[in-house]
């Protein structure tokens, strides 16, 4: 208790009793007997950083926080330190203002030469990295270097697969046709954000090539790169030409990494039945690989009876699951989670090896310091986010005293012992579902309600069944012997995508919601966060925040209108909550990404047939019932422009006018002109007419490296 008595003194001299000293004592006390779990906000600390980064818009604000942070922490160090509240406070803003500088200064290090309009041209680049996605009969191609000057030093382009010739591979010059555009900015409010994701992996372009593509300059024999590259695709199309259609996808899938051969009605049922994780190379993979290649090395030693008697077996079985595991982690394409995993998995070999128990918290903590240090920008990403809320919810799950009483092994017949198994896997998944759902809902507006269930079958059948299975056979082929191992993988396969459609396809399968505001998944994850990662009564605490975060999320209305960027595209919400586009032969992507951010399944309809609509060939016009009042819009939807009196008229009568057209200083509607002047500024618009207000892609004064040097 000498921590509370000094608490009081230095912040009360005179010992004096009030309220504030009560609530600081008992914190005290709290963070005392819960100072081992300090460490696990380290990389809080620093994500909290990263993520003010992201939030912030200005250099001012950045300085602001950076400033404020370390005015905290030099304050809470110097006058606090005798207690323990005021030196976690202290290290945790420092190391939140770590955060901070280590995102700012990556972003501005990158410094990415970004297109500024599109182009087409045609150009000779050295090929940086080959990406085939089969499922699209597209070749993707990462290029550098490029003869035109005018172009990005590094950009992306994809070449139709049967343009590709032979020996396209990294490190080969290439010369070909190509229309490239800018890296895209988000279309609307919560629509996915390319431009962010391509500036920090140096893509300053994106397009498709037409026409031959010509190898001007074969890649060298000494590319690592390009040999493991080689490599990797020819074991994909060996995998999936063994096993066949739709399974042998999956099994390339789940021996390279490549997922550009699955079929996308295949991939919308994992992603719907809550299996998605399984086509992301992670720690099932990597646990499977490193446990597969420690129980042979451990068998093969253990043949010789020298070996078994006087050599540290588990030492060199551990050291061989290493070794497997750094192999398939470069050998998949060394993503975040795949990189996190492997670093989880080295450290629970150093435990291991040590005699100790590594798989803790603490274990994804270095982790997550280890992903967030070299490659903070991951943070806001799906994948980071995914990876680690699931393995830190398994973790505490698992680590809960009740839970370890009720899943411990023990002396019983083999059915209990079965069906304890079984019910480890279903709160296991429940626990992922409810922790992966906030996330999911917000990246990608749907969630699986029934992988918990579908997990049961699948995660099990892919560990225990189908990677064995599969390496097996690859030995197996070395001999010619491979057949009748591929043809189980195929079966196990086939069983696991039925699971897969089966669930997908049941009635309410996946919740859907509109984009939620930052600020409600920011109190889920911090709620989420404060579970987890404390073992006191006062970790209840945390569903206070959930709660709100939650309830937040799902009282926010979708938008009654979303525009685009170019103001070429609308959507307007009907009554009945479906969607009508002004141009109704929009493409599958702006239907499905209109239908994403409002949370919308049905496929959305064309705004002729809207009741309250009017429409010609060159525009519209809607009339709309919302918060008690009519709201008429007017949008113009051809290259043909109106005679101008007519078209005053229509400005004149209309609430809110859109247009992917300038239009003239005349047209003055009631409330908002969305034309192309103004979107350029603002970008894609999200427009709630219920209680008014209009949320934009861009914000004013933004100075994200990305935003100043797009469009």
């Amino acid at each position: 208790m000498r921590g509370i008595s000094e608490a009081r003194t230095s912040i009360a001299p005179g010992g004096r009793q009030s309220g504030l000293l009560l609530v600081l004592g008992t914190i005290e006390a709290r963070l005392e007997r819960e100072r081992d779990q300090l460490p696990l906000w380290l990389p809080v600390a620093l994500g909290l950083g990263v993520a003010s980064w992201f939030m912030l818009a200005s250099r001012n604000s950045w300085s602001a926080f950076l400033l404020a942070g370390s005015a905290l922490a030099l304050a809470s160090l110097a006058f606090g330190r005798a207690t323990r509240l005021f030196r976690s406070l202290g290290f945790f803003a420092l190391v939140a203002v770590i955060g901070a500088s280590l995102i700012w200064v990556r972003a501005e290090w990158m410094d990415t030469e970004t297109l500024q309009r599109p182009v087409a041209s045609r150009f000779v680049a050295q090929v940086v990295s080959v990406e085939h996605l089969p499922a699209r009969e597209t070749v993707r191609l990462l290029v550098r270097s490029p003869s035109d000057p005018d172009l990005p030093h590094r950009f992306r382009v994809n070449i139709d697969e049967e343009a590709a010739p032979d020996g396209v591979q990294a490190g080969a010059w290439v010369s070909l046709n190509a229309r490239l555009m800018p890296p895209p900015r988000a279309a609307v409010p919560g629509a996915y954000d390319f431009s962010q994701r391509a500036w920090f992996e140096g893509i300053g372009a994106t397009g498709r090539a037409w026409g031959d593509v010509e190898i001007v300059r074969p890649a060298p024999g000494g590319s690592w790169r390009g040999w493991l590259e080689t490599r990797r695709a020819r074991l994909a199309a060996h995998v999936a030409d063994r096993v066949g259609a739709g399974e042998g996808a999956i099994a390339a899938t789940l021996a390279t990494g490549d997922r550009g051969r699955i079929a996308e009605e295949d991939a919308e049922a994992m992603r719907r039945s809550g299996l998605a994780h399984l086509l992301a190379i992670s720690g099932l993979h990597v646990t499977a690989v490193i446990g597969v290649a420690m129980l042979l090395m451990l068998k093969l030693l253990a043949l010789s009876p020298r070996l078994a008697l006087h050599a540290p077996l588990i030492l060199i079985a551990a050291g061989g699951g290493a070794v497997a595991g750094l192999g398939y982690t470069l050998f998949t394409g060394s993503e975040v989670p795949t990189v996190r995993a492997c670093v989880a998995a080295m450290l629970v070999l150093v435990g291991v090896a040590m005699g100790r128990d590594a798989i803790t918290l603490r274990l994804v903590a270095t982790g997550a310091l280890v992903v967030l240090i070299f490659w903070p920008e991951t943070l806001v990403g799906p994948s980071f986010q995914l990876s680690f809320a699931a393995v830190t919810a398994i973790i505490a799950l698992h680590e809960h005293p009740r839970t370890k009483k009720l899943l411990s092994r023990r002396d019983e017949p083999w059915a209990k012992k079965v069906g304890r198994f079984a019910l480890g896997l279903l709160l296991t998944g429940l626990v992922v579902e409810i922790a992966l759902m906030p996330i999911a809902l917000f990246h990608f507006n749907k969630a699986g309600l029934y992988g918990a269930l579908a997990n049961i079958v699948a995660i099990p059948l892919t560990t225990f069944v189908i990677i064995p299975l599969e390496a097996l056979a690859l030995f197996l082929d070395i001999f010619g012997l491979g057949a009748p191992v591929w043809w189980l993988v195929g079966k196990t396969l086939g069983l696991l995508l039925s699971l897969a459609h089966g669930v997908s396809g049941t009635p309410g399968a996946v919740a859907l919601l509109p984009a939620m505001p930052m600020a409600a998944y920011a109190l889920m994850i911090g709620g989420g966060l404060w579970f987890c990662l404390w073992k006191a009564q006062w970790r209840f605490f945390g569903f206070a925040p959930i709660l709100a975060g939650a309830l937040w999320a799902l009282v926010t209305p979708a938008a009654d209108i979303l525009v685009t960027g170019d103001g070429q595209h609308m959507a307007v919400r009907g009554g009945d909550g479906t969607l009508a586009l002004l141009r109704p032969r929009a493409g599958d992507y702006v239907r499905d990404m209109f239908n994403e951010t409002s949370g919308v399944e049905d496929e959305a309809g064309a705004l002729d047939d809207l009741g309250s609509a009017w429409c010609s060939h060159d525009s519209c016009r809607v009339t709309l019932w919302r918060g008690g009042r009519q709201w008429r819009i007017f949008a113009t939807r051809s290259s043909y422009y109106l005679p101008y009196p007519a078209l005053i008229e229509e400005c004149t009568a209309a609430d809110i006018v859109v247009s992917d057209r300038r239009m003239p200083e005349g047209c003055a509607p009631r409330w908002l002109l969305a034309d192309r002047t103004t979107l350029r500024e603002t970008g894609g618009l999200a427009i709630t007419l219920s209680s008014p207000s209009v949320r934009t892609v861009l914000e004013p004064g933004d100075d994200h490296p990305w935003r100043r040097s797009g469009q």
